[in-house]
């Protein structure tokens, strides 16, 4: 017989009230009585704290200081764009990614540019785009161009002078052209570390140098390296990348020091991940293109919210700029203050990795 069937014939617990439960059933009732009481106090309190803030005199003030921030925002916006009209930028590698984004950004904001890259029918085109753009009141200008190689140092003394033909000074520049690299250490040739470090380093290095003097005697100027959150902490299989960017770091650091005498900006500005197409034009350990859109490349930040975020620094003449998410920004501190933690972080990660994926 199903065990189930016999539950109807179990004997019933009856349960009854002992000498004891009486004085437990009073304090259950004086618990619950003190709880209503509670709860109509809170009630109380809450509608009181409403009559408080909807009354004439706290809700006017609150919407002040609400309409107070909005106007600083919309002051300091209106400044950040004040600040770069008719001003000369110079961008390096605007032909594609961050540096495009730039030139949109700037250019809307009534920067006179002089854009530049490897690819002149890029930068032409990108030209036309601006010119033919009519989505904003501010007066805009034709950018001009000037197409040289960074990683040829005999190019860059005559890009920069022909830069300054131009407008005949520069007011802003934006060293943002660079590449990225993935790979093991063991694995990499030299040649290739020497052509991430010509790349990411020394043509930033060199154009700046070479239009340094100018900013100089004209006691005016703003140079802005975009650098990478990799640049102050580093992450396995990016060895040369990550190299170039401490490099990049530690010298504008020092440059911003110097040259503060002389009333010139220097900003170094870190972003994390962004959508571009860095990781599919990456070199590998071999020199080869890596060619893979990685998962932390595609869930990055917006290009166009990070130029944004490059207009905002250059306005505000920020030092130095991290624009990286909750962790890591977290790691940059960690390394500092928790060392043997961070290294032992990035230990475990390359150990689980092991290589670089293509996939």
């Amino acid at each position: 017989m199903d065990p189930l069937n016999l539950v109807p014939y179990l004997p019933r617990a009856e349960w009854s009230l002992g000498p004891g439960d009486q004085g437990w059933l009073a304090m259950l009732g004086q618990v619950l009585k003190e709880y209503q009481t509670c709860t109509r106090r809170r009630s109380l309190l809450r509608a009181r704290v409403m009559d408080f803030v909807t009354s004439t005199a706290i809700l006017p003030l609150l919407l002040g200081c609400v309409g107070v921030c909005s106007l600083l925002k919309l002051l300091q916006w209106l400044r950040t764009r004040a600040c770069v009209r008719n001003a000369v930028v110079v961008v390096t590698g605007a032909t594609s990614g961050l540096g495009r984004e730039c030139a949109r950004v700037f250019h809307a904001a009534g920067a006179k540019l002089v854009l530049c890259g490897r690819n002149a029918k890029a930068l032409e085109e990108l030209t036309r785009e601006l010119a033919a753009s009519r989505a904003t009141k501010v007066q805009t200008h034709k950018p001009y161009t000037v197409t040289f190689d960074l990683t040829d140092p005999g190019a860059i003394v005559g890009a920069a002078a022909e830069i300054l033909q131009c407008f005949g000074y520069v007011d802003v520049l934006i060293n943002n052209a660079g590449i990225s690299y993935r790979g093991t250490i063991v694995d990499t040739s030299l040649d290739v570390d020497r052509r991430v470090m010509e790349t990411n380093y020394f043509g930033p290095v060199a154009l700046t140098k070479a239009l340094l003097s100018s900013m100089i005697r004209r006691r005016q100027g703003h140079v802005v390296a975009i650098s990478s959150i990799q640049g102050k902490i580093s992450v396995p299989f990016r060895s040369a990348y990550a190299a170039s960017k401490h490099a990049t770091q530690a010298f504008f650091d020092c440059l911003r020091a110097e040259v503060e005498q002389h009333d010139i900006e220097v900003t170094v500005v870190s972003p994390g991940y962004i959508q571009t197409s860095l990781s599919l034009n990456a070199v590998t350990a071999d020199g080869s293109k890596y060619g893979v859109m990685d998962e932390t490349t595609a869930q990055g930040r917006s290009p166009s919210q990070v130029a944004r975020d490059v207009l905002a620094a250059v306005g505000k003449k920020k030092k130095d700029v991290v624009l990286a998410d909750v962790v890591p920004s977290l790691a940059v501190y960690l390394r500092t203050l928790a060392p043997r933690l961070f290294f032992s972080l990035m230990a475990s990660r390359a150990r689980k990795e092991q290589k670089p994926k293509r996939c």
